[in-house]
């Protein structure tokens, strides 16, 4: 039987500065799309992107993620709540965020930074979408350190006891969405964008992958005990991310149908 180690949420103590293991995933997800982008613009001239573009997306990305992680956790998942007592929105110490809330909130903030550099959303996005899933698992990582987001109850061999939680073995599911949603989700859409790709449909895949994976995950993940499963028998997030893959099929359809290949430079 394992058990979960129940770490020190707390990497580093300087004083009263305290930080936090989940900071530092973000730190190492930001640091991951700043590798991960420069290769992608070294390797892949078509893609009309440049490091200094890189650098704005990021501080756009970074914006998204939290505005959008923090509201979206708030409308999703307890809107009555913070709608009694609004001051808690700015209590991010209490914790919540969500991914798919982060995840519109990055869409916007790509689509703010497309406008304002003179580039097509779809391009961004396209650009974008394979530098993600790293960072991802980076963070099913902090969740799982901190002993968070725990998954349902099972007798799998490899299943884990959460001692803050309670004495029953559970599956490790934050450990499944480092393995799909970060690892394997990066290699399918990092190599499929390796080659010039139509229009959207980099983004198409990105979405449909992780909208499958987490949906199937969430069989093995403990719902939310403040909304539990919801119609159907599904949690919340897997209703959030069925959007995600119709949207990610009719992108691939659309793009695959429309898309053109780059004209030739006049040195080729």
């Amino acid at each position: 039987m394992l058990i979960h180690p129940n770490f020190d949420p707390i990497a580093l103590q300087l004083g009263p500065i305290a930080i936090r293991w989940y900071g530092l995933m973000y730190l190492i997800a930001f640091g991951l799309v700043i590798f991960l982008g420069r290769l992608r613009i070294r390797n892949q001239p078509w893609l009309s992107i440049s490091s200094s573009d890189l650098d704005d997306m990021l501080f756009y990305g970074v914006l998204g993620v939290v505005l959008g992680g923090r509201l979206g956790y708030i409308f999703f998942y307890k809107p009555l709540e913070y709608l009694h007592d609004p001051i808690r929105i700015f209590f991010v110490w209490e914790g919540g965020m969500s991914f798919h809330g982060g995840f519109l909130g990055v869409l916007l903030a790509m689509l703010w930074f497309a406008r304002t550099h003179n580039k097509k959303w779809l391009q961004v996005t396209d650009f974008i979408a394979p530098l993600c899933p790293l960072g991802l698992g980076a963070g099913r990582v902090g969740n799982f350190i901190n002993g968070e987001l725990w998954g349902r109850p099972s007798d799998v061999p490899w299943a884990m006891v959460f001692p803050q939680v309670d004495g029953l073995t559970r599956h490790p599911s934050q450990l499944y969405e480092f393995l799909l949603e970060g690892l394997l989700l990066f290699v399918l859409v990092w190599f499929y964008s390796r080659r010039w790709r139509p229009l959207g449909a980099v983004s198409g895949l990105f979405l449909i992958g992780y909208g499958t994976l987490r949906f199937l995950v969430e069989f093995t993940r403990e719902p939310d005990s403040f909304l539990g499963l919801l119609t159907l028998e599904l949690s919340m997030g897997q209703w959030l991310s069925v959007p995600m893959i119709l949207a990610g099929v009719v992108m691939m359809i659309w793009a695959n149908k429309h898309g053109r290949r780059p004209e030739p430079r006049a040195d080729d």
